[in-house]
């Protein structure tokens, strides 16, 4: 079995966000963050019409998010996503500015922003107005989970940091963070951002810290050559010292 990650396109929304909601309903940190932001459900038709339709609307409209795709090639069907803004270029304090949970009201509008405002803030203290990637979500569906396609889609945004030369920041689950460590990201030094959320607030036994992660480019091939050439010339200096001294020894002998 194979992946291919994509960029996706417009007839491919329900079926990534398929794989989106199946992802995180199977998982429980996933199902505990989807019934606090849709409290009324996520899997009517209803529920998914409208969201697709809101969907295409911001595939119109946002200059930076981007989603992508990850087709098995065995039988062409999508299996998994990445959502993700690039910020290529600085943004404002007005176009950084909190979205809040416009589609809730009262205690459960209160409670969503409880959840995401902190997140929201550490990513402002960490970035402001930096360039970067910002990763909303990876999702594989449940039955193609552990084969491969979360890598391929971890990798698919590794590359386009690396490509960019753009640092990529996320917010993972506990669950996931070795599956990042493994793909190079670390967590943030704690002066940096630090959110947890309290057990009351996710109905959990214990308050729960959120793993915020970043993984800076790799080094381009030409400063690869150019540290290469420097630590040949760090090595044939102090090579020339250690013969200058073990001359110096001999004729003292």
């Amino acid at each position: 079995m194979g992946f291919i990650v994509l960029p996706a396109l417009i007839p491919d929304i329900r079926p990534v966000y398929d794989a989106y909601f199946a992802a995180f309903e199977a998982d429980p940190d996933g199902k505990r963050l989807l019934d606090i932001l849709f409290p009324d459900g996520f899997t009517s038709e209803e529920f998914r019409a409208a969201h697709t339709a809101a969907t295409l609307n911001w595939w119109h409209t946002s200059p930076t998010q981007h989603t992508f795709k990850c087709v098995d090639l065995d039988n062409g069907a999508i299996i998994g996503m990445a959502l993700c803004d690039v910020f290529a270029s600085p943004q404002d304090a007005q176009e950084r500015k909190n979205p809040g949970v416009g589609w809730l009201e009262g205690d459960r509008k209160e409670r969503a922003e409880k959840v995401l405002n902190p997140l929201w803030e550490a990513r402002e203290k960490a970035f402001g107005g930096k360039r970067y990637i910002y990763v909303h979500a990876f999702a594989v569906e449940p039955s193609h989970q552990a084969r491969g396609a979360g890598a391929a889609l971890v990798k698919a945004i590794v590359d386009l940091g690396n490509n960019s030369r753009l640092p990529i920041y996320l917010e993972s689950s506990p669950g996931s963070e070795k599956l990042y460590q493994r793909m190079g990201f670390r967590r943030l030094p704690g002066e940096m951002g630090k959110v947890v959320h309290c057990a009351e607030l996710l109905g959990t036994e214990q308050d729960v810290e959120v793993p915020l992660m970043m993984r800076v480019p790799d080094a381009a091939p030409e400063d690869q050559e150019r540290e290469k050439e420097r630590a040949a010339r760090r090595a044939e200096k102090h090579s020339g010292v250690g013969r200058a001294s073990t001359s110096v020894g001999t004729a003292e002998a």
